[in-house]
Parts: structure tokens; C-alpha cells; sequence
């Protein structure tokens, strides 16, 4: 059997601390997918049938903060807590996103700064957008990407279900489209907003292939073209979706690869497993999906399971010994 060596930057945790304080508050899923059961060792069996030398947890939709801060401070501290001793009780094999109590932006600088600083986590996780329907572009969040981008902070930005979509009439979950609507959103706030034209060290990691922004890029470069959004976006719009990552959670199919490859090629791609909201038998899927694809050589395919993520996350490379 080959030594596990992939890198995920996709991979949740769920711990019983937060999914119990959402379950009084009458939540026990995200995206409308019930929360499934995690824990460390299961995690980590998976990791090794599944060739994962190393996953980057996350704590996912819906996040933290529903309309009290003093709350959403309080369990984002507990989650970053948990993710900083899951890491030191398993340096080689975890890395972890800190969670921040947004739109809290004072509770999100201070948790930010005890979370890089103190527990030395690998960077943190966004939510593609908040309660009151702010994108990650809006004015609102402007110290916190200034804060991120002065630190070079690594960045994974995940999506919810927006207020705004929870009205339509489907017996389908949220996470199957809604989810990739919402990273779309929030990546074009970020574009045209002029956020990642002034705060030049923010790369994110985009969630499931960027959702359906490399899909619509042709469209996105028509735009940013016009007068109305030159301005904000003076570079173009390739320049800017070429500053994103993308993970392949739930995405290493031919059709969003041949989007990957054409619009920014191995060089910005991750693997990321989005397990366990994806139990391990889809997870598996994004491994065979990069394996097959007829459009990555071998080189390529280590850049995409491996030393793209270790050259973005440098604590977490110092922990399992580099590219390889």
C-alpha cells in the first residue's frame, strides 16, 4: 500500500461541544444535511484507507454566530480550542481552520488574533456570507480582510444557504446548489467590491471547485470589462480568479476539472474530501476523480494532492515534513 501522502483542505469536524449548542437551538444539520457523526479515531482510519496523509479541519455550515455575539465568541473560542488540541495531540496528521464569530467583526479581530497567534492554527475558515445577506465583499468586513491580508493569512471560504434561498419551494438540500451559488456570490463581492485588488495577499481557498465561477468566467470577464466595474477590478478579471484557490471536494468530475484546467490550471487546485458531510465512499470519489483525469500528469496530480497546499500552509508543512 502506498504511504499516505495527500493533503486535505476540505475536511470537517464536529465536534460534540458544537453540535450540541446548535441542537438547542433547534439546528441539527448544515446545508440541510443532518450532522453525521465524527470523532478523532474515525477520522483518522479514514484518513489512512484513504492514502490522506494530512487533513485541515474546518467547522462548516452553519457556523457559528445566529444573532448573539457574546454566544458566537464564546463557542468559536471552544471550537479553535478543540481544533488547537485535535492538532497537538496529532501534529502530522491534522491542521485546523479557525472558526470566527462573524459578522462580529470586534469578536472576529480578537478571535483571530488568539487563534494565529496563540494557538497557532493554520489560517482560517469564512462563511460565504451572513444572516443579514453581507457578502464577504461588503464594507462591513473591510478590517477583517485587512487584518488577513496584512498577516498573509491562508483563507477557506465555505459556503451556507442564504436567508435569502430558504424560501424556495424544494425537497432538495441546499448544500446540492445553493451551497455553489453562495461561493459564486461571495467570490465576485471579493472581485468587485475591489477587496482582493487592495488587500494583494489574500488568495482564498474556494469550496467545491469555486461553485460555478469557473463555469461563468467568460461571463465574469464581460463584466468586468464595462466602465461600471473597471474601476474596482482594474486588472481584469482573470487576473482576480486566477488569485483564488479550489478545492475538488465533491467536484473531481471531468466537467469541473476541464473548468479547472482551463481557467487556472494545477497550480491552484486542492484536494479536499469534504468528509464527513461526504461519508468516506463519496470522499473517495474526489481520489479516483483526480486519478482519472486524463488532463493532469503525474506531476501535476502530486502539485494538486499534495505541494500545492503544504507551499500555502507553512505551519502545517514545518508538522509533516514538507512537499515531498
Amino acid at each position: 500500500m502506498t504511504a499516505p501522502h495527500r493533503i486535505d483542505t476540505h475536511h470537517h469536524i464536529l465536534p460534540a461541544l458544537y453540535t450540541g449548542a446548535l441542537e438547542r437551538m433547534g439546528i441539527d444539520a448544515g446545508g440541510g444535511i443532518p450532522f453525521p457523526r465524527w470523532d478523532p479515531a474515525s477520522a483518522l482510519e479514514m484518513l489512512d484507507r484513504q492514502g490522506i496523509a494530512a487533513a485541515v479541519t474546518s467547522i462548516s455550515a452553519p457556523g457559528v454566530h445566529f444573532g448573539d455575539d457574546p454566544a458566537a465568541r464564546d463557542l468559536a473560542r471552544r471550537c479553535n480550542e478543540l481544533s488547537a488540541k485535535l492538532v497537538a495531540d496529532h501534529p502530522s496528521r491534522f491542521g485546523a481552520f479557525a472558526i470566527l464569530p462573524l459578522p462580529d467583526v470586534k469578536g472576529a479581530l480578537t478571535e483571530l488574533e488568539y487563534a494565529l497567534d496563540v494557538l497557532r492554527l493554520d489560517g482560517v475558515v469564512l462563511l460565504s456570507s451572513h444572516s443579514d445577506g453581507r457578502y464577504l465583499g461588503d464594507p462591513l468586513f473591510e478590517d477583517v480582510m485587512a487584518e488577513l491580508d496584512r498577516r498573509a493569512a491562508p483563507v477557506f471560504i465555505h459556503p451556507i444557504v442564504p436567508k435569502t434561498s430558504e424560501s424556495i419551494r424544494t425537497d432538495l438540500p441546499g448544500a446540492l446548489a445553493e451551497f455553489t451559488f453562495d461561493t459564486t456570490r461571495t467570490a465576485l463581492s471579493l472581485i468587485f467590491s475591489g477587496t482582493l485588488e487592495r488587500r494583494p495577499n489574500l488568495a482564498p481557498i474556494l469550496s467545491h471547485a469555486g461553485g460555478t465561477l469557473p463555469f461563468l468566467a467568460g461571463r465574469v470577464t464581460l463584466f468586468a470589462s464595462l466602465p461600471a466595474y473597471r474601476e474596482r477590478a482594474p486588472r481584469g478579471a482573470q487576473h482576480y480568479l486566477k488569485r483564488f484557490f479550489y478545492d475538488s471536494a465533491l467536484s473531481a468530475n471531468p466537467g469541473a476539472l476541464a473548468c479547472l484546467q482551463e481557467l487556472v490550471g494545477p497550480e491552484r487546485i486542492l484536494f479536499g474530501s469534504d468528509y464527513p458531510f461526504a461519508p468516506e465512499p463519496v470522499a473517495k470519489l474526489s481520489i479516483d476523480g483526480l486519478a482519472s483525469h486524463s488532463g493532469f500528469d503525474p506531476a501535476a496530480r502530486a502539485r494538486i494532492e499534495r505541494a500545492n497546499a503544504l507551499g500555502l500552509l507553512p505551519r502545517l508543512a514545518a508538522r509533516v515534513g514538507g512537499v515531498r
